[in-house]
């Protein structure tokens, strides 16, 4: 693996709040965020837009090798653009959620998105949340959280971001597949953010990385 800028690795289940704690740590600290769910849930609209099964791998290797795929850090945040297309008006949608664990667990889609997930971190220090970036994007990193909560704190929070997909059911098909499956690395931290506040998770997490030595990066609005 080529030589990188520091990288904190947040995993978790969905709804666990690992999305709102790493935006909140990358602010505080200043590094660039990145949500590789983001582009597994562009991928699996991509197949939706173009009527390609997403279980079916062949098909969704051939759909990747015809499109033109861009992947950037803007406003200090990981953006992708599919054909010229940004895909994110359409990420959460319940059609994209409804296919997003068979897509992640095709070995074709998670070879093709390795390489542009670790490349990120050639170009800045970044926070990357996901279910395997401690245990197989980036597995040499120190700093590794797993983000977790109880299935009804869990089955709570999605419901008030207006999302009805089937949490049980992704948890199973996450933690299933034989590629990258979802599971804690063995130096991870587990934070159960069940009976915690959003604040005081963040500063756990804050609290964690100076005791690693973990510095702040570069104010670029000085």
């Amino acid at each position: 693996m080529a030589a990188h800028h520091s990288v904190i690795a947040i995993d978790g289940p969905a709804a666990s709040g690992k999305s709102s704690v790493a935006r909140r740590v990358a602010a505080e600290l200043r590094f660039a965020y990145v949500n590789s769910g983001s582009l597994y849930r562009a991928i699996a609209w991509l197949a939706n837009d173009r009527a390609v099964k997403p279980d079916d791998s062949q098909a969704v290797a051939k759909l990747l090798s015809q499109t033109s795929f861009r992947f950037d850090l803007r406003n200090n945040a990981s953006a992708i653009s599919i054909d010229g297309v940004d895909p994110e008006p359409h990420l959460r949608s319940e059609a994209v959620n409804n296919v997003v664990s068979k897509i992640s667990a095709l070995n074709v889609v998670r070879e093709f998105l390795l390489g542009p997930l670790r490349q990120y971190a050639e170009q800045a220090n970044l926070i990357m949340e996901g279910r395997d970036i401690g245990s197989a994007v980036f597995p040499d990193t120190p700093y590794k959280f797993y983000i977790d909560a109880s299935p009804e704190v869990r089955a709570r929070r999605r419901a008030a971001e207006g999302q009805q997909d089937n949490l049980s059911s992704r948890d199973r098909l996450d933690a299933s597949r034989t590629i990258a499956p979802l599971k804690i690395a063995p130096d991870a931290e587990v934070v159960d953010t069940s009976d915690l506040s959003l604040d005081q998770v963040v500063a756990l997490v804050l609290r964690r990385l100076e005791e690693k030595g973990l510095r702040r990066g570069p104010d670029e609005r000085a």
